[in-house]
């Protein structure tokens, strides 16, 4: 069962990574040296050394996100006030 499911997986995987981006299945994964703009910024995605992965099965479109260096938390902190 496990190795089936191994197989099936590495079957997919490979499938979609080969796959054109217009088609019903893709999988595609970018690599992010450094991105840092107000609009990324703004949605907490500004990162460095990190990978995007986009996968598309027919009409749904999902996005995942990872970084090594993560400068959203870094950016986005407010100042600490007087108590």
């Amino acid at each position: 069962m496990v190795m089936t499911m191994l197989v099936l997986f590495t079957a997919l995987v490979s499938v979609g990574l080969t796959a054109p981006a217009d088609g019903p299945f893709s999988i595609a994964i970018t690599p992010v040296f450094f991105r840092l703009d107000a609009t990324a910024i703004a949605e907490s995605r500004a990162r460095a050394l990190g990978v995007d992965v986009d996968v598309k099965v027919g009409s749904i479109h999902m996005h995942f996100g990872w970084s090594a260096v993560p400068i959203s938390s870094v950016t986005t902190n407010k100042a600490p006030g007087l108590l």
